[in-house]
């Protein structure tokens, strides 16, 4: 079950808001000054302010987003906790999700909330790896940008934690005309086919840096600019769920 949680908060502080003004305009006014609100009235008051202010901050300048797999390893790890910066790409309308103020577009390399194309109701992140316009090429393992090949520096061997089981990957560093990340490849399997496109107008093609484990463009398909939500930019929680301890380590990140 998916929760529409601005949705949810929206009403919630248009709800108290309009408690809270009517109270004002026309009953607060003909209370005696020893009679309390009823508690409808003064909870709607105590809550607003507060409900507003988490609107306001998680609408336009930050929210909280918790990276539920590791399709983003060795970069962001399951259990990571990664704040958004909300206003990157745009000021937006809480749940219309209506661009107001455009500020800024993706750059290839950005890590990217944004909801999933195929059910927008669920929120995924990845790596813009192709812009509008692009000509992205993934072939053996290897991706190209408009003919160029993000080259692969091996780093060592390494370990993919999945449900299933652990699986040995190569960990390499992967320039990404410019950009330089930690991704993973599984060299005996995973995801073999390869991806000719171009990126077609006010679309991006996203990716995770875990290549062989990883739901993402290759799959299905582009992004639209309006289903963006923001960049994400350091962790600022992560949380085995598996030893139910902290990992202090990634805390602070910068991703």
């Amino acid at each position: 079950m998916n929760v529409d949680f601005p949705l949810i908060l929206t009403i919630a502080v248009l709800v108290t808001g309009f408690i809270a003004l009517c109270d004002i305009l026309f009953f607060a006014k003909k209370r005696p000054a020893k009679r309390k609100p009823n508690f409808l009235i003064e909870y709607s008051r105590s809550l607003f302010p507060v409900l507003f202010i988490v609107l306001v901050i998680r609408s336009f300048i930050v929210q909280p987003f918790r990276v539920p797999t590791g399709s983003l390893e060795p970069t962001v790890m399951p259990g990571d906790f990664i704040a958004v910066n909300q206003f990157a790409y745009g000021l937006r309308l809480p749940v219309l999700n209506t661009k107001i103020i455009p500020i800024g577009e993706p750059k290839r390399g950005d890590i990217v909330v944004f909801r999933w194309p195929v059910d927008p109701r669920i929120d995924f992140v990845k790596r813009v790896v192709g812009l509008p316009g692009d000509h992205v090429v993934y072939r053996d393992k290897v991706l190209y940008i408009n003919e160029k090949e993000a080259t692969q520096t091996l780093v060592g061997q390494n370990v993919d934690v999945e449900p299933t089981g652990n699986i040995s990957v190569q960990e390499y560093e992967e320039d990404l005309n410019g950009v330089k990340h930690d991704i993973f490849i599984n060299p005996n399997g995973g995801e073999m086919q390869d991806v000719d496109v171009i990126v077609p107008a006010g679309h991006y093609f996203m990716m995770g840096d875990n290549r062989d484990s990883s739901a993402d463009s290759r799959e299905w398909g582009f992004v639209p600019e309006e289903n963006l939500i923001g960049k994400g930019f350091f962790i600022w929680m992560s949380w085995n769920s598996e030893n139910h301890k902290v990992q202090w380590k990634r805390i602070g990140t910068v991703i």
